[in-house]
């Protein structure tokens, strides 16, 4: 009385199928696969480390204008 044996089960499976149809059911399949597999590739190069070491951005070479800054007094009446 506790559990549901085979035969619940492929009536489950019956009722599906004749409610959704086995496109939808294969399109959906087709879809869940998909988003798996590319979740197992995000995760499996998130792991790897980079194949060639990332050179820091080079400095900029040059003049350096040192100067100051002033406010001006406000003329607002």
């Amino acid at each position: 009385m506790g559990g549901l044996s085979i035969w619940h089960w492929l009536l489950v499976l019956v009722v599906v199928v004749l409610i959704f149809g086995t496109k939808k059911l294969r399109n959906v399949g087709a879809d869940l696969g998909g988003a798996v597999k590319g979740f197992k590739e995000g995760m499996k190069s998130a792991e790897d480390p980079p194949a060639s070491p990332v050179e820091p951005p080079s400095q900029v070479t040059g003049r350096t204008i040192d100067a100051e800054v002033r406010k001006e007094p406000s003329t607002k009446v």
